[in-house]
């Protein structure tokens, strides 16, 4: 498998993954394992981790076991690792399509921000529930860019406009997969889950300045809705 293929999320560094996502990833992190119901003393992976903000969450709640947080990013795995103190977090370099470990090793498999920028979504799903315990949970969450990211469409909208290429650049971020009603919960269910559950989650987000709202290579909206589903392994 050419893993290079894996992702289409391009960053530089993982300073420059977290100033493009940390900020919304911190704030969307705890209401979406809320979402997923982790419950105490139960081992849990991260697919897509990023620079860790997920798995920093997770290990924040009362009571939760280890927490291993994968990504195909080296620079965001290493960046992760440079600011984890926590022995029970453990991050490892890997593929969502390809997760290097054994049938039924965690309890939960959680991703968040990530599905919508793997090609083959469905083959990370699969992994997903190979990889948790018959009867835990697998849960995403995913951008709603299609209607729910105003402040960008309309930016796009008016680099189509302006620009020759503003329409293409619109296009690949207001079609990407998995961002639309009903095409997550889908994945789930072809994966062969059982009680999936979709649900909108809105996050707020405040900025300093203009420049701060725009210094993510992009404009930011204030209120920023993802799709999450969950589900149980048969």
């Amino acid at each position: 498998m050419n893993t290079a293929m894996s992702s289409t999320f391009v960053s530089s560094d993982g300073d420059g993954y977290e100033l493009q996502m940390g900020r919304w990833s911190r704030r969307l992190a705890p209401l979406f394992i809320d979402f997923a119901g982790i419950e105490p003393d139960e081992n849990t992976l991260d697919v897509g981790c990023g620079t860790g903000n997920l798995s920093f969450a997770l290990a924040q709640r009362r009571g939760v076991g280890a927490v291993c947080g994968i990504d195909i990013s080296a620079t965001y795995v290493e960046r992760a690792v440079r600011h984890n103190s926590d022995p029970r977090i453990a991050f490892k370099i890997a593929d969502a399509c390809a997760l290097p470990f054994p049938d039924a090793s965690f309890d939960h498999a959680l991703s968040m921000l990530v599905l919508q920028f793997i090609p083959r979504p469905e083959v990370a799903a699969r992994e997903m529930r190979r990889v948790t315990r018959p009867g835990g949970t697998i849960a995403a969450a995913t951008w709603d860019t299609r209607g729910g990211f105003v402040a960008q469409r309309m930016i796009f909208d008016t680099a189509a406009v302006l620009d020759s290429e503003g329409g293409a650049r619109r296009a690949g971020s207001c079609t990407r997969p998995m961002t639309r009603p009903g095409e997550l919960a889908q994945v789930w269910r072809d994966a062969g889950l059982a009680n999936v559950v979709q649900d909108m989650i809105t996050i707020r987000m405040d900025f300093s300045s203009f420049a701060d709202f725009w210094a993510p290579c992009g404009a930011r909206t204030d209120r920023l809705p993802t799709m999450s589903a969950r589900s149980t392994t048969r």
